[in-house]
């Protein structure tokens, strides 16, 4: 006689032949409570490697010093970030150049920027601002404003390299020569200029001063003929006029091939000083009673500190 069904915890006959073929029919079965636990715990355990392995990097902070590393680096290239700017126009070789140059940086300074743009090294620049423009004062304190000229004169290394050795050689003997003389305030030519004394217009001497030049012209002096004559120094134009009670020479700086000074014996604070305008000394011009204290500047606006004579 057949059981009327099987004992708790047993599984009646064909059971697992019934659930196979279940298993095949259905797409799923419903899970147990131990397999549920256990998926569960699975699937926990693959969703949180899953976000360990995307989880993002946190992004950077507004102000992060590497996030603005090239805004930063290009500020500190320009060299003018937070400082007062001037506007100068740069002419050398007959070219204007428009910059931009801080207010308070110096005329060494400037000079490098001179070279930055023209190729002239700095040691060959001859720059110019009402005189000679100081390489230890900044361009505030010599009062540079902005729209204002800065007139720069020079050769370049190629330009002296194809100076005339011979030429320098004869310059240097010439120089020689003429020291052997006798004093040119001694020479009879001068002598008929200096024995009138000085000009009752003469302008004050500083005695072992120097001084840049005076931006209003040097008067009070006389030339070889006994007139009047004054020196003014137009360096926007490059050139040096020379003006007497007849006329005005406006000559070009680069004109002029040499200037020569002596000290006035017995009045040494005060000078003789000669303009060569052409290839030989026959051109000199001279000029009697310069202020010492200009004599310098001078040579420097008109030759060039890297000349050599």
């Amino acid at each position: 006689m057949a059981a009327a069904g099987a004992p708790d915890g047993m599984e009646e006959p064909g059971m697992d032949t019934e659930a196979e073929t279940v298993a095949t029919e259905a797409p799923a079965r419903p899970l147990n409570c131990v397999e549920a636990e256990a998926a569960a715990g699975a699937a926990a355990e693959d969703s949180g490697a899953a976000r360990g392995s995307l989880q993002p990097a946190p992004a950077q902070p507004p102000g992060d010093p590497a996030a603005q590393a090239s805004v930063s680096n290009g500020e500190d290239a320009g060299g003018g970030a937070g400082r007062e700017l001037v506007d100068l126009k740069i002419i050398w070789n007959k070219t204007k150049h428009d910059v931009k140059f801080p207010l308070d940086s110096t005329g060494s300074e400037l000079k490098q920027k001179i070279h930055s743009i023209t190729g002239l090294p700095p040691a060959m620049q001859k720059v110019m601002y009402k005189g000679l423009v100081p390489e230890d004062k900044t361009l505030r304190e010599i009062k540079v404003t902005s729209g204002a000229k800065i007139m720069v004169v020079g050769s370049t290394i190629n330009d002296v390299l194809a100076v005339n050795t011979p030429k320098d050689a004869a310059q240097q003997d010439a120089k020689a020569e003429e020291n052997k003389k006798e004093p040119l305030c001694r020479q009879k030519q001068h002598r008929k200029v200096l024995d009138k004394g000085k000009p009752e217009d003469v302008m004050p001497s500083v005695k072992g001063a120097q001084e840049r030049l005076p931006t209003v012209p040097l008067s009070g002096m006389y030339n070889k003929s006994g007139g009047k004559v004054r020196l003014t120094f137009k360096l926007e134009q490059d050139q040096l006029w020379i003006g007497t009670k007849e006329r005005t020479e406006k000559l070009p700086m680069g004109s002029i091939k040499n200037v020569v000074s002596e000290p006035i014996e017995g009045h040494e604070d005060y000078h003789m000083m000669a303009f060569q305008l052409g290839p030989t000394e026959a051109s000199y011009y001279w000029v009697y009673w310069v202020p010492t204290q200009y004599v310098d500047a001078i040579k420097d606006t008109v030759l060039g500190k890297w000349q050599y004579f």
